[in-house]
């Protein structure tokens, strides 16, 4: 039992080297380790009060970069809108535009026509009494007594004229 109790002198200088060391380390030691460590947690407590706050701001960029991309979006959505509807009015108004364009044209070409179809049935008559007017004059130039000869004579008349 020798070895595991120690000696009474052991033990008392051993408890004035512990008391020793422990007062030289409270004088010494002791006010510049806690003093560190109470700046260590301080510094550690301003670190995380640091990335709380980067991480707010961060959350605070994303949600201005969400609401920035929606504005975006809703912009570029109406001026796809204001492009759609202004493509839409350019092209009704060329098809207006066109229609009465090609109205014009067909009442132009309508009056044309009809301008020309008057214009042969006045040459048409024209020349209806200018023929007469020739087949009268030649019957009324030659006298001629019987009735039938008068007769052939405007048929054979009739006849150049159905040739011309």
């Amino acid at each position: 039992m020798g070895l595991i109790t120690p000696a009474l002198g052991l033990f008392f200088w051993t408890l004035v080297a512990f008391l020793i060391v422990l007062f030289i380390l409270k004088k010494f030691a002791w006010k510049p380790i806690l003093k560190m460590l109470n700046e260590r947690e301080t510094g550690i407590a301003n670190s995380i009060a640091s990335a709380e706050k980067v991480k707010l701001e961060m959350a605070e960029m994303k949600a201005e970069n969400e609401r920035l991309l929606q504005d975006a979006r809703e912009e570029r959505s109406l001026m796809l809108k204001e492009a759609k509807e202004t493509k839409d009015r350019i092209v009704n108004e060329a098809k207006e535009q066109a229609k009465v364009e090609a109205n014009k044209i067909m009442e132009d070409a309508r009056q044309q026509i009809e301008n020309k179809k008057n214009a042969a049935l006045t040459e048409v008559k024209n020349e209806i009494g200018n023929m007469a007017v020739a087949v009268a004059e030649k019957v009324l130039r030659k006298q001629l007594d019987p009735a039938q000869a008068q007769s052939d004579y405007i048929n054979m008349l009739a006849n150049e004229i159905k040739l011309n």
